[in-house]
């Protein structure tokens, strides 16, 4: 469905996010319209966008309300953006703003938009809480009552069960597993160590540190609730602190997975805008770099065949065919740390001449990439992890980073999902 006589390349302009705080603190009593309105505030002040009306705004979060039904299109009439500007709410787990993004990207590159908002939001300290599906049945049976004996009759078959509220399911419903549960699993399959996932975490809190103090991230936070920085870095951890705490997902001995290399429950909202490089000069916005490719996979974990985050294993593999590109050929490496361990396993799984054989059709391993390239401003680990919002807070991190070096040319960003589901792209400079 191209609109005019070109594919146009797809502008990213820059990122707006609230600071990540870790759930049940600073944003408690916020919902995620209350976070992804004040994130979409910020970035219509930021690029100058009061009053006008862009092609879309794409965002989603995890875990809603039934009432958010229209999370998106909600928050935008409350963003000061044009109220013609429509939304659309999707969800690929953590995935969700980086696929968000890749959609708009699609469409301007098609012409049919020519500039778009892509985000994501979550918070824990807001969940849906819903009752049992038999007292569910119940207030049904009393409203299809036509006379109030109808109605009456089924309230005598209430009972204490009924008032046991229900939260979100935490484990996938396929295996029963929690996603720490199910790393540990991985970590068993692929021999990582704790203390590689103890080192991976501290450079993690080590690299946001040193960015949140050499103020990279002035320009993509903006302050919220009287928050002025992701409040989970820690600056002072170490690896004798890290090996301090206990496994949290395994307890039987033989556990490697803590709080403190596993991704912190968090509350945010992130937003990155794109647009076509003829919009952009129209308004004299500068581009920071282009989105060039994406990819969305899934695996086989259900059966127990493969492990419930390799999915990006698979997408990089078949998006670096796609770009003609190795897993060598990049300036930075973007790879979402769901847990410490996932991203090694990754790592391991690429440079595996078997894996990469067997399970990717390659025929050699991937390789290894320069550990020095990864995560340079750091990961969700340290920053935080808003589930649906992660996605977006990589893509404007990722842009900015390649547009303050003038050496590099392209960046690799990785995302797992739960599903068993992985998103990943590629930023050119």
């Amino acid at each position: 469905m191209l609109v005019g006589s070109a594919v146009r390349r797809v502008a990213i302009l820059g990122g707006t996010r609230i600071p990540f705080a870790r759930s049940n603190g600073a944003y408690a009593h916020l919902s995620n319209q209350d976070m992804f309105t004040a994130t979409l505030r910020g970035a219509v002040e930021r690029f100058g966008l009061a009053g006008q009306r862009l092609g879309d705004v794409s965002a989603g979060a995890v875990i809603k309300h039934s009432k958010d039904y229209n999370l998106v299109r909600e928050s935008v009439l409350g963003s000061g953006l044009d109220p013609h500007t429509p939304g659309l709410d999707i969800q690929r787990a953590c995935g969700t703003s980086l696929e968000a993004a890749i959609l708009l990207g699609n469409k301007i590159a098609l012409g049919q938009i020519d500039a778009g908002i892509a985000g994501g939001v979550d918070t824990v300290s807001d969940p849906p809480i819903s009752y049992p599906q038999s007292y569910q049945q119940l207030l049904l049976a009393s409203a299809r009552g036509r006379t109030f004996g109808q109605r009456l009759a089924p309230w005598f078959s209430l009972r204490p069960k009924h008032f046991k509220p229900v939260l979100p399911g935490i484990v996938e419903p396929r295996t029963g597993l929690s996603m720490g549960q199910s790393t540990e699993l991985m970590v068993k399959t692929w021999n990582i160590s704790r203390a590689a996932q103890d080192e991976l975490a501290l450079a993690s809190h080590q690299h946001a540190a040193s960015a949140w103090s050499e103020g990279f991230y002035g320009d993509l936070v903006i302050e919220h609730q009287g928050l002025t920085s992701d409040n989970n870095v820690r600056a002072d951890t170490s690896l004798e602190k890290l090996a301090k705490l206990r496994p949290t997902f395994d307890l039987s001995g033989q556990g490697s997975l803590t709080a403190g290399n596993s991704t912190p429950l968090t509350d945010g909202a992130a937003s990155v805008l794109l647009a076509s490089e003829e919009w952009a000069a129209e308004r004299k916005l500068p581009v920071l770099a282009y989105l060039r490719y994406g990819k969305a996979w899934a695996v086989d974990f259900a059966t127990g065949k493969e492990g419930l985050l390799m999915a990006p294993t698979y997408a990089v593999a078949t998006m670096l065919k796609d770009a003609g590109l190795k897993l060598q050929d990049f300036d930075y490496y973007e790879i979402h740390e769901a847990f410490a361990a996932q991203v090694l396993c990754t790592l391991a799984a690429w440079e595996s001449s078997d894996y990469c054989r067997d399970a990717l059709g390659e025929p050699a391993a991937l390789g290894s990439i320069d550990r020095s390239r990864l995560n340079v401003k750091g990961g969700s680990v340290a920053v935080g992890h808003p589930f649906a919002a992660t996605g977006a807070r990589i893509v404007a991190t990722l842009a900015k980073i390649l547009a303050n070096d003038a050496t590099a040319k392209r960046g690799l960003i990785s995302v797992c999902t739960a599903g068993g589901m992985g998103v990943t792209a590629i930023l050119e400079r």
